[in-house]
């Protein structure tokens, strides 16, 4: 079976109010999704006018420079001062200010509105994620949950995890789509592990049944 990927482009256009450009810090790290990329340059011209410089960085997994995936984020180590991320809701973001420790200035292309997002906004999400950790330490039933998407089929992984934690039992769960409601069929479970996109249960739509952590942060 063949795959074909098409980019999904935005016609809008994209422009920053002065008031927010105003804002925002002497350098950032520019991010935003696929289909607002063709705002970039633009973007970057209107915040450079203003004396302001604006940093350029390619993640992992990621096409382009200026451009975000769930699973490429990671701890930059490039010179800036905040980020700037160009999109709608809080995924992208969380997950910037979870890797990172700076703060997030957000501009919603389709609301227009625009405001800084810090680090006293996941103090919540970070307590949960340590819990998770804490509390799959503490547990020996273990649900590991696995897609075989292109990409996020992290079967090394999840045997590494097995091999580390010997008296633990693993119970590989596999599906081409994580449903977290069906994750219920399994009350035995004492905490699930996630090898697939390592964002998805910062979902604030995703109703977790038991705890949830992510791979790399046990390995």
């Amino acid at each position: 079976m063949k795959l074909l990927h098409i980019e999904a482009r935005s016609d809008k256009v994209i422009v920053l109010p002065k008031v927010f450009i105003d804002s925002l810090p002497k350098t950032v790290a520019l991010f935003t999704t696929v289909q607002f990329l063709d705002n970039v340059a633009s973007i970057i011209k209107s915040i450079e006018d203003t004396g302001r410089r604006v940093v350029k960085i390619k993640p992992r997994h990621c096409v382009y420079e200026c451009q975000i995936l769930g699973c490429s984020i990671e701890k930059f180590n490039q010179e800036f001062d905040s980020f700037l991320y160009v999109g709608d809701g809080y995924f992208h973001p969380k997950a910037l200010l979870l890797k990172n420790d700076k703060s997030v200035f957000i501009y919603n292309p389709f609301s227009e509105k625009h405001f800084e997002f810090d680090r006293s906004e996941m103090d919540a999400l970070a307590r949960k994620e340590k819990g998770a950790i804490l509390k799959f330490h503490s547990s020996k039933e273990i649900g590991v949950l696995l897609t075989i998407k292109p990409g996020q089929f992290l079967i090394k992984e999840a045997n590494a995890l097995k091999a580390k934690f010997p008296e633990k039992n693993f119970y590989f769960l596999v599906s081409n789509i994580i449903d977290f409601n069906s994750l219920e069929d399994f009350p035995f479970v004492e905490v699930f592990v996630n090898t697939a996109c390592p964002r998805i249960a910062f979902d604030d739509s995703i109703k977790l049944p038991k705890p949830v952590v992510f791979v790399e942060d046990l390995l």
